[in-house]
């Protein structure tokens, strides 16, 4: 084994030097709060008094003993089912019009995505008013066509369908990655395609989107993760109602911990949707060696 340098030495030093605020910040923001949650998962701790263990009972109640629980991730589920697909076929179709060379194309790709960096509060705020009963512009549009608009946040039916809606307001950043994906497809491709009598549909299918198929993958693994963790949305604009129709699993989280004190049900709580996540994440993972095309790889070699 080769000796370093004094040189060497000190440069390593610098470096860890350098990078110590990241370290203290890991430690302690992220891997220290990690360790904690798996301890206070089997204790009963209500930050009044110090934890108590009782080994698997929340894990235990959670499964026999909680309908709210079940309830939390059927909407969750529901959600996340209804959300991944559409925002990510929305998106690729708005990333495939911005494609276009047409005059002014910079000027509507900036008016895309600039609501994906306003203010969360302010732009649920504002989606509340659009989908009030009685005031909200959506009603108010569809009665000049002579249809009375549901209760949009009101209604078991329409919350979540509301929610998905109002989330369409931020795929700016999914389409600004599809649309990197695209400017990058050779046009040789296209070209070869279109001499050999491909329409547009089948330069889609065969070209378009194997070659985008890492945006593709990338946009769909943080899709599902973050549908996972909704809670600015529903906290702030529904509350989890009508009758915990929007009951998130992010919500019901807080509530356990932040309103009910119970640090050790909620870090449990913290834990399942810790594996689910990990779950879903992992089965794409997985499957990404059947669709997603690496190119300047051979066949069998893009596996992550």
């Amino acid at each position: 084994m080769l000796k370093m340098s004094k040189m060497e030495i000190k440069e390593n030093i610098w470096g860890y030097i350098f990078i110590l605020p990241w370290i203290i910040g890991f430690l302690w923001l992220f891997l220290g709060p990690f360790v904690s949650a798996i301890y206070l998962s089997f204790t009963r701790y209500t930050m009044i008094q110090p934890p108590r263990w009782i080994g698997f009972r929340n894990y235990i109640r959670l499964f026999t003993d909680d309908p709210l629980f079940v309830k939390a991730l059927i909407v969750t589920f529901k959600y996340a089912a209804i959300s991944v697909p559409l925002h990510l076929i929305i998106s690729i179709m708005l990333a495939l019009l911005l494609n276009q060379k047409i005059k002014g194309m910079t000027l509507y790709r900036t008016i895309y995505y600039l609501p994906s960096i306003l203010p969360g509060m302010s732009v649920w705020l504002l989606w509340a008013w659009l989908f009030d009963p009685t005031f909200g512009l959506f009603n108010n549009m569809l009665l000049t066509i002579g249809i009375k608009g549901p209760n949009w946040l009101g209604s078991t039916s329409w919350v979540i369908p509301s929610i998905v809606i109002m989330g369409l307001w931020g795929i700016g950043p999914r389409t600004i990655i599809y649309l990197a994906a695209l400017q990058g497809v050779p046009q040789e491709l296209y070209d070869s395609a279109e001499v050999d009598g491909a329409g547009i549909l089948r330069r889609l299918w065969s070209i378009t989107l194997p070659m985008i198929s890492p945006a593709i993958f990338f946009n769909l693994t943080m899709s599902i993760i973050g549908t996972f963790q909704v809670f600015g949305a529903a906290y702030t604009m529904t509350e989890g109602g009508p009758n915990n129709a929007s009951l998130f699993y992010q919500l019901y989280l807080y509530r356990k911990a932040f309103e009910d004190f119970r640090m050790g049900y909620a870090s449990a709580l913290a834990w399942i949707i810790f594996f689910i996540i990990m779950f879903f994440t992992l089965l794409v993972i997985r499957s990404s060696s059947m669709w997603v095309y690496y190119e300047g790889l051979k066949k069998g070699k893009g596996k992550i």
